[in-house]
């Protein structure tokens, strides 16, 4: 595209990458992102835009802080950092803040449905997009799951609770028999699941308003446990800080099981579509939510561990079971119907990003048309019943410690691939080497995550010798190295949209989020990188078939092939 905007012509079609267009010229980008839609027989109807920035930070902070105190901070705390948790909380954040100020610009720059789908479509191209959307799908519809399986676990620890009054012993032991049938079955999901499915029906627009309201009583009510908590915290708690049994990796372990809790922003990205004036509302959505939450979940870790001893928090319930344990029984109540009413809505504006990242992947033909088709009121409707049929299921017949690892690690990729994307717009390699920044940028992943494998075995031995120790000095410096080389041999990229938010210390703070989230993935056990691993190479696997399918159809004549057309921008401004 030429600087001066004239109308010049842009290939549209199936085998269009991104990289064949000027990513950079932002101003022309909105013009045409959408011109090839109906290659694939899908129809152009847009989303409406209606959520405002109270609404988008309500979303974010709605989506993240309740799963992140309610479900795993009680487990991350009795099983991996103790008094520590606040700790693995902070480092996550760090990460969480260095890839959010990436979305941040990202989200302002490509303000349409699908997140890091989009930016890794635009960027790296159709099979890194879908990647990303399967780790996407991990964050929504995982963790989705995840939030209804907690809830229902809670409804039925907390009838059991219950039992203890004799009077009304045979009713409970009765409703245990419904609520918990066993062969891992649990009804309550099932039900919380499919009420936010049904709610979600009826439209967003409908459903902000209940989002909003229990947002606001949801950050209230943990202000409440989080300040009752600090004022019930004793030192002798948090000593030793770092338990033994644990160590330092018990604390980077935690990190990584804490990405759980931070999916929030990126679901802001993934409702751009409906943003009222996404450039400025996207980016202030994303910081606000960061801070918001960041802010509680540090806080509310202290008081925790502080008001209990690490060995007596409950892995599924840990501020209710604090209560008691402090026997104020008052607030152990408030607490857990606190818990069991704010988790359904966790639910809810959880599930609400996955139709409209199916919605993007549809307009792509990557996905069925149905996954586009919106109704009169700009709701996804086909697309929602799918993902939530999808979301129920898993809910309903799988426990919540299966989930934890493979969503985190998910999260962590998708935050990866973000990061990546922003030094891809702001960065560009020599004219004399065009595959510099490309090379250089996949390099220093692979030894970030090598670095993270080594790193992690080192401090697990405790050794300041020995080959271990040289190797990960070695992995280390070559990923400082390739970092490095990247600051100095690929020129800055001058955006050409006026009034966008742009991430500071390109590329140095998208390289250190790239570095974290990959050495917290090496944390995982081998069962989750094994997971998480298949997941992907399922997903790529399937893609690959369809699209050769597709391409063997188009030869035998079954399928219409794409049109080979070129647009002009002032084509697609009409």
């Amino acid at each position: 595209m030429s600087p001066n905007n004239e109308s010049q012509p842009i290939a549209a079609s199936d085998e269009l990458t991104p990289l064949h267009r000027n990513v950079h010229d932002t101003n022309n980008f909105h013009e045409f992102i959408n011109v090839h839609d109906n290659d694939y027989g899908v129809d152009n109807s847009e989303l409406h835009r209606h959520l405002s920035l109270f609404d988008l930070v309500c979303i974010g902070v709605g989506a993240t802080v309740g799963s992140g105190i309610y479900v795993v901070t009680g487990l991350i705390a009795h099983t991996l950092a103790g008094p520590a948790t606040f700790i693995s909380w902070s480092i996550a954040g760090m990460a969480a803040c260095a890839s959010g100020l990436c979305y941040a610009e990202q989200g302002g720059r490509f303000p349409s449905a699908g997140s890091t789908y989009v930016y890794a479509k635009e960027t790296m191209g159709e099979r890194a997009s879908v990647i990303a959307a399967s780790c996407l799908t991990l964050e929504y519809v995982g963790s989705a799951s995840a939030v209804a399986r907690s809830w229902g676990d809670k409804v039925v620890e907390y009838v059991r609770s219950l039992q203890g009054n004799s009077a009304e012993a045979d009713g409970v032991t009765y409703l245990l028999r419904i609520l918990d049938p066993g062969m891992g079955i649990n009804p309550c999901a099932f039900l919380v699941s499919s009420g936010a499915v049904l709610l979600l029906l009826n439209g967003v627009k409908e459903s902000k308003f209940v989002t909003n309201l229990f947002t606001t009583l949801n950050v209230t009510l943990l202000l409440f446990m989080a300040g009752l908590a600090l004022f019930l915290a004793k030192a002798e708690n948090m000593s030793p800080l770092i338990p033994p049994q644990f160590g330092v990796s018990g604390i980077i372990r935690g990190a990584t099981s804490s990405f759980f809790g931070y999916i929030g922003f990126d679901e802001i990205c993934c409702i751009a579509g409906e943003a009222v004036d996404p450039a400025k509302n996207m980016p202030r959505a994303i910081i606000l939510t960061l801070v918001i939450v960041t802010s509680l979940y540090i806080t509310a870790s202290i008081g925790l561990v502080g008001m209990v001893p690490y060995e007596e928090i409950s892995e599924t319930s840990g501020f209710p079971n604090g209560f008691r344990y402090r026997s104020l029984n008052w607030a152990a109540q408030i607490a857990a119907l606190g818990e069991l009413i704010a988790l359904p809505f966790v639910v809810l504006v959880t599930i609400m990003a996955q139709p409209r990242l199916q919605y993007a992947m549809a307009r792509d033909g990557i996905l069925p048309a149905i996954f586009a088709e919106v109704d009169e009121f700009g709701n996804l409707i086909n697309g929602l019943k799918i993902s939530g049929a999808l979301m129920t299921a898993v809910a309903t017949l799988i426990p919540f410690a299966y989930l934890d690892d493979l969503i985190s690690s998910g999260i962590l990729i998708a935050f990866t691939i973000t990061d990546a994307s922003v030094i891809l717009v702001r960065r560009k390699s020599p004219l004399n080497r065009p595959s510099l920044l490309k090379n250089l940028l996949t390099a220093y992943m692979a030894a970030s995550l090598i670095s993270g494998f080594l790193l992690r075995s080192w401090l697990s031995n405790g050794e300041t010798g020995g080959g271990v120790f040289v190797l990960t000095m070695l992995s280390c410096i070559t990923t400082v190295t390739l970092g490095y080389l990247m600051q100095n041999q690929c020129e800055s990229e001058k955006p050409m949209m006026q009034g966008l938010f742009l991430t500071p210390f390109v590329p140095i703070l998208p390289l250190v989020g790239i570095f974290i989230n990959l050495y917290l993935i090496a944390q995982l056990e081998l069962t989750g990188l094994l997971m998480i691993s298949g997941y992907v190479g399922i997903s790529v696997a399937a893609y690959l078939h369809n699209k050769r399918s597709k391409t063997e159809s188009r030869r035998k004549g079954h399928t219409k092939e794409p049109p080979e057309r070129l647009i002009s921008l002032h084509e697609a401004k009409r």
